[in-house]
């Protein structure tokens, strides 16, 4: 498969990489920084230069055309304020899936987190509910395009200790932790089955092997 992902230099984009590298996948990763191309190559992806904070729609459905899947995995990060949060977080990945409809690619991953399908609750630190807001807002967007088949993924608190290849996914799974290995592993195996389309997962640690999980999830 030739897999395009948004954010490739971030942290759960470069497990992601590596993986679809090291199976024999054709891989792109678009990165904001020239400085980190090298990150990507080293991972096995090939990096494409592009702000999608400002990017025309044409240029990012150039980078797109003959891909299989499309996965957005970008995020304005720590640091960032209310304002990049939508511009990344919401506008960003609406760019993204609208260059992928436009180069006919259905197949579409979003990493999201877990919620952001409801109001933030009083007392929430502003700029964290802008990104949970920006985050649910996107979400609806690409669930509401007939043009894609989508799933979005959403996990719990992240982390970085080894992954267990053991998870819990399902549309509602509870609070609970999840390392980023395991979140990348896991969108391998939403990106080989199709079956996953339209749905919204959770994802957190937990018992069932990843294979088997998302084989679940897919009504399998």
């Amino acid at each position: 498969m030739r897999i395009v992902i948004a954010g490739g230099h971030g942290q759960i984009a470069l497990r992601l990489e590596r993986l679809l590298a090291g199976r024999g996948d054709d891989v792109t990763g678009i990165i904001r920084k020239p400085e980190q191309a090298g990150d990507l190559r080293a991972a096995g992806a090939e990096p494409a230069v592009c702000d999608l904070e400002s990017a025309a729609p044409g240029e990012v459905e150039r980078l797109l055309q003959g891909a299989d899947a499309a996965v957005f995995a970008a995020g304005a990060g720590p640091g960032s304020g209310a304002e990049r949060k939508d511009t990344v977080d919401r506008q960003a990945c609406s760019l993204l899936a609208d260059a992928a409809e436009a180069a006919g690619v259905r197949r579409f991953l979003v990493v999201s987190s877990v919620g952001v399908d409801r109001d933030p609750p009083e007392g929430t630190d502003p700029v964290f509910a802008a990104y949970l807001r920006a985050k649910g807002a996107a979400d609806a967007d690409v669930r509401a395009r007939t043009g894609l088949d989508s799933t979005i993924l959403r996990p719990g608190p992240l982390t970085n200790d080894p992954g267990t290849g053991r998870v819990n996914l399902a549309e509602s799974t509870g609070r609970g932790a999840v390392t980023r290995d395991d979140v990348a592993a896991v969108l391998v195996g939403l990106l080989d089955e199709p079956g996953t389309a339209g749905r919204t997962l959770e994802l957190t640690g937990g018992d069932a092997p990843i294979r088997d999980a998302v084989r679940k999830a897919a009504g399998g």
